[in-house]
């Protein structure tokens, strides 16, 4: 049998130890990781490099910047009005006031929004810039709900502000507004007072009522304690009290009806249940 084989019945041969170092491996590390040389100029100059871009890109920034807000090339030229039926553009342009030649990124947009909603008959209104020199106001009109009567007629919008003064005689769509005090009046352009409030509350109770009864009211006098004060385009006087004004109003136009063709000069509301009549100045 060869000496190079291995059999079970053959004493155990010698082995070689594979683990043994040879020639080529005696030199190498094994387990141990090289380490790199760090190249610290190299660290040096992106770190100068960063720090550069840092302070350069402010700069960069702030000098477009000052020229954007400089240059001539963005000079307002133009102002344009968009929006207006009753007011006109030229009382919008002198409220803005808006210098022709002001740099559009200088301009406040916020102080000219704000110029132009001081006019009682502006709702809103926004500012935008059109570059390069277009600035475009836009406006949104309070509308007209009805007239107040405060030694002349006045426009009033649906949230109690007044317009201003109606140059012409009209016909409102709903009862005109009187009773009213010289600084109530006043302070409706801001903001409206208890009674202009109380007779908008009527206008619209009678608008829920129906078509037919708003019709038939041609004013809505607010001057009295014991509450709104309506007459009729007859004159018929109804008094109509500070509270349940839909109850009230529901039973109004079947007593219209019936005092039709009679000489009823005041209707009283203020009691539950009955209605009292007054005619020819006695009750």
């Amino acid at each position: 049998m060869p000496s190079g084989l291995i059999s079970p019945r053959s004493r155990a041969a010698t082995l070689a130890d594979v683990g043994e170092r040879s020639a080529f491996v005696a030199r190498q590390r094994v387990g141990r990781p090289r380490r790199r040389r760090v190249d610290w100029r190299a660290r040096v100059r992106r770190l100068i490099g960063v720090a550069l871009t840092i302070v350069a890109v402010p700069a960069a920034v702030g000098a477009a910047g000052h020229w954007l807000t400089t240059t001539h090339r963005f000079a307002v030229t133009s102002v344009e009005v968009r929006g207006v039926s009753r007011l006109p553009p030229e009382h919008i342009l002198a409220v803005a006031a808006i210098p022709r030649g002001t740099n559009i990124f200088r301009l406040d947009t916020t102080g000219v929004t704000g110029r132009v909603e001081s006019l009682p008959e502006v709702r809103r209104a926004d500012v935008v810039r059109e570059l390069p020199g277009r600035v475009v106001i836009s406006v949104e009109e309070r509308r007209p709900f009805t007239l107040v009567h405060g030694g002349r007629l006045h426009w009033m919008d649906e949230e109690g502000r007044l317009l201003g003064a109606s140059p012409e005689a009209v016909a409102p769509p709903m009862p005109v507004i009187s009773g009213l005090s010289a600084d109530e009046l006043a302070s409706m352009r801001t903001a409206p007072g208890p009674k202009a409030r109380a007779a908008i509350a009527v206008i619209r109770a009678l608008l829920r009522s129906g078509n037919g009864l708003t019709a038939e009211i041609s004013e809505i006098d607010m001057s009295r304690r014991e509450g709104p004060v309506l007459y009729t385009v007859d004159g018929v006087e109804v008094r109509l009290g500070n509270e349940d004004w839909e109850e009230r109003l529901a039973r109004l136009e079947g007593v219209l009806a019936q005092v039709a063709t009679q000489d009823v000069r005041t209707v009283d509301l203020r009691f539950r249940d009955q209605v009292v009549f007054q005619r020819g100045g006695a009750r």
